[in-house]
């Protein structure tokens, strides 16, 4: 009995995500987001904030900032690798634009479908990570405006789903996932390496 609901219930799941994935994709667009969104969600934009971010803890915190920049390159690497070779590879699942029962109806703004599976995001894993490292990491230094980290994770999570890559579950998901990790690896830094207030 309870493989039956489980099963209607993941048939029902995946029926719902594909819908929402159409509407973003399909549905709710203009011309300013086919033309920007592709960009934006690339991680190589994004090089300048990492830069002032390096060179923000550096100038602030001096030698402290070492093992904040350690633990950021060792938290980003532990997030990437539990999504792109654990969770991808475990669950299997196919990229909108690699499905073959539904890519004929969506669009893809990329120049190409990245081969690797969906499921998670890895761009919502590793931003979310970082942003929520960054939040608890810096919160004193930023004040209100440390809130604009996760809220960027979250347009870049958003942009995945409309340029044709990813379906929603896929950066729910992964956007959990990054929270867990960010802030998890953020309370462990603070508790041993806290950054002092500016």
């Amino acid at each position: 009995m309870i493989f039956v609901f489980l099963n209607s219930f993941f048939e029902w799941l995946d029926k719902a995500d594909k819908q929402l994935f159409l509407l973003v994709n399909k549905e709710w667009t203009n011309t300013f987001l086919d033309n920007n969104l592709p960009w934006y969600r690339d991680s190589t934009t994004w090089l300048p904030l990492y830069l002032f971010l390096l060179l923000f803890v550096i100038f602030n915190y001096g030698k402290k900032s070492l093992p904040w920049i350690i633990a950021v390159a060792i938290t980003s690497t532990i997030s990437d690798q539990i999504s792109s070779n654990f969770l991808k590879n475990l669950i299997e699942r196919p990229r909108p634009c690699n499905d073959v029962f539904i890519q004929h109806l969506g669009r893809l703004l990329l120049n190409r479908c990245p081969s690797s599976f969906s499921f998670t995001s890895s761009h919502a894993v590793n931003h979310f990570t970082a942003a929520m490292f960054i939040f608890t990491t810096l919160k004193p230094a930023f004040g209100k405006y440390a809130t604009l980290f996760p809220i960027w994770a979250a347009t870049i999570c958003y942009a995945q789903v409309y340029v044709g890559v990813h379906y929603p579950l896929d950066v729910f998901a992964g956007a959990i996932a990054g929270c867990c990790i960010g802030i998890f690896a953020g309370k462990w830094y603070n508790k041993y390496y806290s950054l002092q207030t500016i």
